[in-house]
């Protein structure tokens, strides 16, 4: 059952961090759309934005639905980080179990 298990609790943390990752390049380009630093007329940018929100919007959503706005704030990028953090945990301590 290990053999099985532990290369599957393996793939499962190596999608985590990925998405850890499109989740933070997420909200540094949502930064620096706000602030003017890229153009978002410039059809790279506004491709990989597009793409990004794709990726990031579906997991987002429901957490924005409990957390509202603080200050013009959205706290949901930061709570689903924390979240993922907290699954690598425990996945990290199931396979470290495993093995």
């Amino acid at each position: 059952m290990n053999v099985i298990l532990v290369p599957l609790l393996q793939l499962l943390d190596v999608v985590l961090e990925l998405y850890q990752i499109v989740l933070i390049v997420w909200v540094v380009f949502s930064w620096l759309a706000a602030f003017n630093v890229v153009n978002t007329a410039n059809g790279f940018v506004r491709t990989a934005m597009n793409v990004l929100w794709r990726l990031t919007e579906p997991a987002l959503r429901p957490i924005r639905r409990f957390v509202p706005l603080i200050s013009g704030l959205d706290f949901s990028p930061l709570i689903l980080l924390l979240a993922i953090y907290f699954l690598r945990g425990v996945v990290g301590r199931m396979i470290f179990a495993m093995a």
